[in-house]
């Protein structure tokens, strides 16, 4: 019997010896120069190990990563195909399992039990109002303004970027705003596959079983309620599983979306400028943002259901594939200048493709768009308040995100919430607001100083709040 190919990780004679780590440190240094070392050496499709002893491909090219998210019949989404699982080589305890460990879900599903369970999903998030979930993200960026505008900087990554899709999320799914910060943590944790990821994952799963039980016996108009009474008849599992889908990629994708897209304004003057200028609306930028610095790097995962081939490498029955999103968005065979602008340009792979593309993008968006926008209308001297070669980013094997985003800003006094129609000073819910020391009043703007106990009268609104609206086409 002739041996397999060496090229096959998964069935090499000298088990993945000098194979690529994704968990490795060359990939949290600088993942994208890993992609285009391998895309040199090894071409669209290039073998890699996740964790030291796991084979896998991943795609690195842009019309490799759609043949694979197209053809569900050649490579499935259901990873009990895998054959490193099925023969027992990934252990109990593998901090892979939270995330490609097969789940009664629509993204572990192909066929008719994928239109089922995806019917579920895509129709119950279609009942959400959209412009009632833009108030809920209004409200709480303006909580999280007020939280620090008082004080002329703030770290945007931490007190930003990763609280705002939390809250907005927990609303979504019916459940208190005081979950937010734990769910956070826990969702990060097990999305980057640390060692403490099965617990993490545990308390996610523990706490939406604790939420459906509460909506199956008092139902309200959130997601968790309308899955359950969803014609698809889910049952409490598949609901559970869902809904954590929700949370987990909702979460990181736009944390890690705003933070980019943040970044950008703050430190690429044209792309500003053009921002400003109307020249670009905040969508379009968010796209350009989505092809250079997709919020996921690689998707696990899918598994090839018989012996193929793709982009010349013979892949073999069972076979992992990861999607290679951030790869497949800088090809050079359908990017050759990467300096071109994308402002608006769609097609990118940020959140796949085919059947199981996100179905939950819009509200993502709407997010990033809603919060920035709001953001930038209360601060519009925002700038970055370190030099931006002191900017660094944390890379796991699905994901880079930046880990820190300090500005400054003139100091201001909170304002009255724009959606609140009562008028009066939103209270901080997340945290009290942090008081300056006596005598420091003369930081904060003309105007009077903020009494503790006493409500701000409406504010005018400033004149570069005034004119930034009207260039951005926005009413007043």
């Amino acid at each position: 019997m002739t041996p397999p190919p060496d090229q096959c990780p998964a069935h090499a004679r000298s088990p993945l010896a000098g194979v690529v780590d994704l968990f490795g440190s060359e990939n949290e240094k600088d993942p994208m120069g890993l992609y285009e070392r391998l895309r040199t050496e090894h071409g669209p499709v290039a073998p890699v190990r996740l964790g030291g002893d796991v084979p896998a491909w991943l795609l690195l090219g842009y019309r490799e990563n759609l043949e694979v998210a197209r053809t569900p019949s050649r490579f499935s989404r259901d990873s009990r195909y895998w054959s490193a699982w099925a023969e027992g080589r990934i252990p109990d305890d593998s901090p892979l399992l939270p995330v490609v460990g097969w789940q009664p879900m629509c993204t572990f599903a192909d066929g008719d039990e994928h239109e089922r369970l995806r019917a579920a999903l895509t129709d119950s998030m279609n009942r959400v109002d959209r412009r009632g979930i833009r108030r809920h993200i209004t409200r709480f960026t303006h909580q999280l303004v007020n939280d620090f505008c008082a004080d002329g900087q703030a770290e945007l990554v931490t007190g930003f970027a990763q609280r705002l899709p939390m809250l907005v999320l927990t609303q979504l799914l019916g459940m208190p705003d005081e979950y937010g910060p734990r769910l956070v943590e826990a969702t990060r944790d097990l999305m980057k596959g640390s060692d403490t990821a099965l617990r993490s994952d545990q308390y996610v799963t523990d706490t939406l079983r604790q939420l459906v039980e509460r909506k199956r016996a008092e139902p309200g108009s959130d997601l968790a309620s309308w899955l359950l009474s969803h014609p698809s008849q889910l049952t409490e599992e598949e609901v559970v599983q869902h809904l954590r889908l929700v949370l987990l990629t909702g979460n990181e994708t736009t944390t890690n979306l705003m933070a980019n897209t943040l970044r950008m304004v703050l430190t690429d003057p044209r792309f500003r400028a053009s921002l400003a200028g109307g020249h670009m609306t905040l969508p379009d930028a968010i796209e350009h943002v989505l092809w250079n610095e997709p919020p996921l790097t690689v998707i696990p995962g899918r598994w090839a259901t018989g012996d193929t081939e793709l982009g010349g490498r013979q892949i073999k029955a069972g076979d992992m594939l990861l999607l290679g999103l951030a790869a497949g968005n800088v090809d050079p065979a359908i990017r050759p200048d990467l300096g071109a602008p994308m402002y608006g340009n769609r097609s990118h792979l940020s959140f796949s493709g085919g059947p199981h593309e996100c179905p939950g993008q819009d509200i993502g968006r709407a997010i990033a768009d809603t919060a920035i926008d709001t953001l930038l209308l209360r601060l519009p001297d925002l700038r970055l308040d370190v030099p931006e070669p002191e900017l660094t980013w944390v890379a796991s094997w699905i994901s880079r995100h930046l880990v820190a985003l300090p500005v400054a800003f003139m100091p201001r006094r909170p304002e009255t919430d724009p959606v609140d129609t009562s008028g009066m000073l939103l209270a901080p819910k997340l945290r009290p607001m942090r008081r300056r020391p006596a005598g420091d009043e003369e930081a904060l703007p003309a105007g009077g100083t903020a009494t503790a106990g006493s409500t701000a009268p409406p504010a005018r609104v400033p004149w570069w709040t005034a004119l930034w609206r009207w260039l951005r086409g926005t009413s007043a």
